[in-house]
């Protein structure tokens, strides 16, 4: 899914958001333009997908002095997410309406993804001093049963969970930390009240950060929605979501704050790739990754000017697993 962050201070405009709530910096979303994309069927579904996941250009991308060459993400100046990221996944479940293994799936994808070579790629993507994203892992979890505050959950409701999964774990914001909210079966998330840009018309996730420099993502039941027709090597509703995560983890580790790295167009490094998947083995798997298998996205590799699942080995920092 293409799916980008965009930084706004409070009270402004997001590149696709009519409006922002007081404490936002702008959601970076996956965006459809072919059309709406309405509920579909979570298991199974093998028709081709109505929404092509792209995103309009943010309005902060031309105001950015980017050094980039050819087709490749050029650098912004501001942070990546440094060594070693500390994800956390919240799982705002009021009724429990998920597939049986799909929490289960996402916390062994995230142990799986930090030493991956898929994540070596954003090795690359340094911040001035050099630092660069070397892994991530998952250092906590949490089941959230608390109703949601409306029927229809917007992006403001999205930053209230992480602060409060937060005050309830102990969990503290850093520029190494990224908070994951996960919702249940058929609920929508929109930005604002105005519906203009929610999971079942426009985006299929995005992460973003809150001003006070809380990184986090959201990712919709992807499965509920017209964004991903393949049910992935699991046979479960998380093969779809994992897609989504990986999308949204590599752009935050790359790009937490919409300044560092992008391309001429407000691409990031998932979205050069959208839908650009390896060729699938017998499990429908493009990766194995500590003997498990996965269906994830090619990223952005600025060395090759290619999508990879791999980075070129002469670049990579550390030896591939």
């Amino acid at each position: 899914m293409r799916q980008r962050a965009c930084v706004l201070l409070a009270l402004l405009s997001a590149s696709f958001i009519l409006t922002c709530i007081s404490i936002a910096i702008m959601p970076m979303v996956a965006h459809a333009s072919n059309g709406p994309g309405i509920a579909s069927p979570e298991q199974g579904q093998t028709s081709k997908p109505e929404r092509d996941h792209d995103d309009p250009l943010p309005r902060w991308s031309a105001n950015l002095k980017l050094h980039a060459v050819g087709k490749n993400l050029g650098y912004g100046g501001g942070q990546v997410m440094t060594g070693t990221t500390h994800v956390y996944a919240i799982f705002w479940e009021p009724t429990g309406n998920v597939s049986r293994r799909y929490n289960s799936l996402i916390e062994r994808y995230f142990h799986d993804i930090g030493h991956s070579p898929l994540y070596h790629i954003a090795q690359q993507y340094k911040q001035a001093d050099g630092k660069f994203p070397s892994n991530a892992v998952l250092s906590g979890s949490w089941l959230d049963s608390r109703a949601y505050p409306r029927k229809l959950v917007l992006d403001g409701d999205i930053q209230h969970e992480v602060k409060h999964a937060q005050q309830v774990n102990g969990w503290r914001t850093s520029i190494h930390a990224l908070f994951v909210v996960f919702t249940e079966r058929r609920q929508d998330i929109c930005v604002d009240n105005t519906k203009a840009e929610c999971t079942s018309n426009g985006y299929c996730a995005y992460h973003s950060a809150i001003a006070d420099n809380t990184i986090y993502a959201a990712i919709p039941y992807i499965a509920s929605f017209r964004c991903d027709p393949y049910s992935g090597p699991n046979h479960d509703d998380a093969d779809q979501a994992i897609s989504g995560i990986s999308h949204e983890q590599m752009e935050a580790a790359t790009d937490p704050f919409g300044d560092s790295w992008i391309d001429s167009q407000g691409n990031e490094v998932a979205d050069k790739c959208e839908q650009n998947f390896g060729r699938p083995d017998a499990q429908d798997a493009d990766v194995i990754w500590n003997h498990h298998p996965y269906r994830v996205q090619e990223e952005w590799d600025n060395q090759t000017s290619s999508c990879r699942l791999t980075p070129s080995l002469r670049h990579s920092q550390h030896p591939i697993h």
